[in-house]
């Protein structure tokens, strides 16, 4: 799974012009399932989410989200798997199955909210539209796969 994380004072998302999720002070989640995710994926996701030290405190990043007691807005987005090496279309054939995909995403919706962090999510499959105010601005990328990386190791 991989993750574009956004430390935000307020988000919300759309679907046909009436919000479907909001959120104050927390983190914009975009996530995307790959064709061979599985459950402790979205496990490792919601430990490094929920515990991700975004947040200033006294002038350095050291608050995680549930420290700061905000919420997150989970907002599924498979384009994150896009592979444009070849030609100028993208392809998504690494991208989960639809079925697949939902199931994780909710998986990782409710792994969070056991966490104790409070979850807001999109509408899957929807055309959506993401409204947000970054506060840093502060990205984040997170792939489930860099828990296969040796320490000390890029």
């Amino acid at each position: 799974m991989r993750a574009v994380v956004q430390r935000v004072a307020r988000a919300s998302v759309s679907v046909g012009h009436v919000i479907v999720g909001t959120i104050d002070t927390g983190l914009l989640a975009f996530v995307a399932v790959a064709n061979n995710d599985t459950a402790e994926d979205s496990e490792y996701l919601a430990r490094k989410i929920a515990k991700l030290r975004v947040f200033d405190s006294g002038g350095r990043m050291s608050k995680s989200i549930v420290d700061e007691k905000g919420k997150v807005l989970l907002i599924s987005q498979f384009t994150l798997y896009a592979n444009t090496r070849k030609g100028n279309r993208p392809s998504f054939s690494g991208a989960a199955r639809p079925k697949e995909a939902r199931l994780l995403i909710q998986t990782l919706a409710d792994q969070l909210t056991g966490l104790a962090v409070p979850v807001e999510t999109g509408q899957f499959g929807a055309y959506m539209e993401v409204e947000a105010v970054n506060q840093g601005p502060v990205t984040i990328i997170l792939d489930s796969n860099d828990r296969f990386v040796s320490k000390g190791q890029n």
